[in-house]
């Protein structure tokens, strides 16, 4: 291993380069986000409708996603938390990345009007509607050591191999499983540090509509979050529609919200050029 020693000029010199692009992010005075979307969903054409899957509890999906296309993930049927990753269709070693997500948007509060980034700095969804505004990008989903222990005597699935399943379906293998966002998740983070589960920011008729900034393959799991404070193993069902999404303004939300944002998409057209 080498090991590269910098001077303490050179460590200074990048904190602030550093703080330099972080008071310039804090200084883009970003659009306020609107309010969550209401409830119920509105409508979507028939003739824009491209599939439609229902995901039973526990079980797994994933579709091919084009750019410009969207999907609305409808927990209609009740309560329940759906897991989501998402590969870059035409180089899949690019993947979705929740940590620099949360990192360069300077929040873990995903909800309308933000976008979710790749690990290469690009834009992969515009969350273009939300009802819920509880979506966790931090802690992961479940494992069949996690459900065996919360579950115990119950037959359950588990988000970890659902995903390994997706992944293989897919020719990709476990490490290639990126980190997940897990839609409809009310976690938060208490004084102390630790995660919490908050019951009441959690409507069982939630949705949330993603745009596609790239294609992509996107994967889901429905299996019940580890915090979820039920002690009975009983996940419901989730519709997710895969629609064509209305082509964006250019004053587009998500897509001018933030410094970050904006970035992004010049990003993403520099690849796509």
């Amino acid at each position: 291993m080498i090991h590269v020693s910098r001077s303490a000029e050179e460590i200074a010199a990048n904190r602030a380069r550093y703080e330099e692009h972080q008071k310039k992010g804090l200084e883009f005075a970003p659009k306020a986000l609107p309010a969550r979307s209401q409830l119920p969903a509105a409508a979507i054409d028939d003739g824009d409708i491209i599939h439609q899957e229902v995901i039973p509890g526990g079980w797994y999906w994933s579709t091919p996603l084009k750019r410009g296309e969207a999907i609305r993930v409808d927990q209609g049927e009740g309560a329940s938390t759906v897991a989501l990753v998402a590969w870059n269709a035409t180089d899949t070693s690019e993947r979705l990345n929740l940590v620099d997500t949360a990192k360069v948007q300077w929040t873990t509060a995903l909800g309308k009007g933000r976008v979710l980034f790749s690990d290469m700095g690009r834009v992969m969804f515009s969350l273009i509607e939300d009802s819920s505004g509880a979506h966790d990008c931090l802690m992961g989903g479940s494992t069949a050591a996690t459900n065996a222990d919360k579950y115990p005597a119950q037959k359950t699935r588990n988000t970890r191999d659902n995903l390994v399943l997706i992944a293989g379906k897919l020719g990709l293998e476990r490490r290639d499983i990126p980190g997940m966002i897990n839609l409809f998740a009310p976690v938060s983070v208490d004084e102390n540090g630790a995660f919490q589960w908050r019951t009441k920011r959690s409507n069982s008729g939630d949705y949330s509509e993603l745009r596609a900034e790239m294609d992509m393959l996107v994967g889901f799991s429905n299996c019940p979050h580890p915090l979820d404070p039920s002690p009975v193993y009983a996940p419901r069902p989730i519709t997710i529609t895969r629609f064509r999404a209305a082509t964006p303004a250019l004053d587009d939300l998500a897509r001018t919200a933030t410094a970050e944002a904006v970035r992004g998409f010049e990003n993403n057209a520099m690849a796509s050029a």
